[in-house]
């Protein structure tokens, strides 16, 4: 979506008219506000009985997005993608808003594109979906895509037919790469080949010399520093496999939010394909759940990890997937400890009994007192010991509770540095889970 944003020169904003605004429509939003593109919004289902397309535009309001029914500036169409009722209004508002924004294109011009996505297919071997911006992209064309190059072998379009050129605002699937570029990464055709190798290598010396450079400089005070801090943080590693470069990155920047000074998640790998024996290894070694976004284990891969005992989580949709991950890190957290005060007792007299040590001879002045409480000595205000009761006695016999007023015995576990006037307080402690 980001990417997308960045690329195009109108956002068509697509809304459900049954779902309303989604987390996904206003992510959508944002990163159409902070690529400063203009938006139509599309308002799809709109012939659904339990469709109320006023609905989204007073949703869309909350989110500054003022539509032209509510004398604002942002065009709305209400459309059926089924019925096809609408479409030709949507296209006519983008066409409006194009003349608007007097957009052209020099198509004859050496092409320049973005890569929207990449993947290593099996038959065809690294693709990239490039989004032609200027110029006419064709077969044959030999071009440098981020670190990468090659030489136009085929176009693909968006129905999976082969096309001979691209012009610009035409999305194809580029063959002839010699690696797997970057999924934001700008493509340029070069004149020739020699151009186009010296070009990718330059750029990978220069990537590698900052990776170089990220990982030097730590001096020993640092490491031990660095170190320290870990030995209070909980780490949660996982590994991701996902079908697109894309969304291999959306999920770790997205797990990398997830966490707080005490649990941090740990992405040890990510990568593009189907899950392998050689990530159920590695996931093994370390560790680590793995997380399959859109791919799946094959046969071989499955039988490892049941062999293992590796756990493998699917998921289709980014946002159970971080969810699924909170809910995991959460167990993590140290439990918060919530005390209540039930009671005050003041130490009376200390009696000495040979088997049992130093008994404090108590009146409980407020509340009450519990044998499975926790206790604290308080001297002069000052708490001395926090700890356990050994003994609850009224009389001679052992009771669970002392109400207030009423006279008792106490002793404590392991203490006995007890004197008259000495205070103590008696409370209840309750785990409470966090969550992130």
């Amino acid at each position: 979506r980001a990417r997308g944003a960045q690329v195009t020169d109108i956002v068509v904003l697509v809304v459900a008219a049954d779902d309303g605004v989604m987390p996904q429509t206003i992510e959508a939003i944002n990163h159409a506000k902070a690529a400063k593109v203009p938006i139509i919004v599309a308002i799809n289902k709109s012939d659904k009985p339990d469709g109320d397309p006023n609905r989204i535009r007073t949703e869309l309001l909350q989110h500054e997005v003022i539509v032209e029914s509510m004398s604002g500036e942002v065009l709305e169409v209400e459309v059926s993608a089924l019925k096809s009722t609408g479409l030709d209004k949507l296209l006519d508002a983008i066409a409006l808003q194009s003349e608007l924004m007097e957009l052209s294109a020099n198509k004859v011009r050496p092409a320049e594109g973005a890569v929207i996505e990449a993947k290593l297919d099996v038959g065809k071997g690294p693709v990239a979906t490039v989004l032609v911006l200027k110029g006419t992209l064709k077969t044959g064309d030999i071009f440098v895509v981020g670190c990468q190059w090659g030489k136009v072998r085929a176009l693909l379009d968006d129905t999976g037919s082969a096309i001979q050129e691209a012009t610009p605002s035409v999305p194809v699937e580029v063959l002839g790469l010699n690696g797997t570029p970057e999924a934001g990464d700008l493509l340029n055709v070069v004149a020739n080949e020699s151009k186009a190798r010296e070009l990718a290598n330059y750029r990978a010396q220069i990537l590698k010399d900052k990776k170089a450079a990220l990982g030097s400089g730590a001096s020993f005070e640092q490491l031990l520093a660095n170190a320290k801090i870990k030995e209070n943080i909980s780490e949660l590693p996982v590994l991701v496999k996902s079908d697109v470069q894309g969304s291999a990155e959306a999920i770790v920047q997205a797990l990398n939010k997830v966490g707080n000074e005490e649990v941090v998640i740990k992405v040890i790998y990510s990568g593009v394909g189907a899950i392998t024996e050689s990530d159920i290894l590695l996931a093994e070694a370390s560790d680590a759940p793995l997380i399959g976004f859109n791919v799946r284990a094959n046969s071989p891969a499955r039988e490892l990890a049941n062999q293992k005992n590796v756990e493998i989580k699917y998921f289709s949709i980014i946002y159970d997937l971080v969810d699924t991950i909170k809910g995991l890190a959460s167990g993590l957290l140290s439990p918060k400890i919530e005390e209540s005060f039930i009671g005050y007792a003041e130490i009376k007299q200390v009696f000495k009994v040979s088997d049992a040590g130093k008994i404090a001879g108590c009146i409980i002045t407020e509340g009450l007192a519990k044998k499975d409480a926790g206790v604290r000595l308080l001297r002069d205000n000052i708490v001395i010991h926090q700890g356990k009761l050994k003994t609850l006695k009224r009389f001679k016999d052992d009771v669970k509770e002392v109400q207030s007023g009423q006279e008792c015995g106490m002793a404590f576990e392991n203490y006995d540095d007890i004197r008259e006037k000495d205070v103590i307080e008696i409370f209840l402690s309750k785990e409470i889970k966090r969550s992130l």
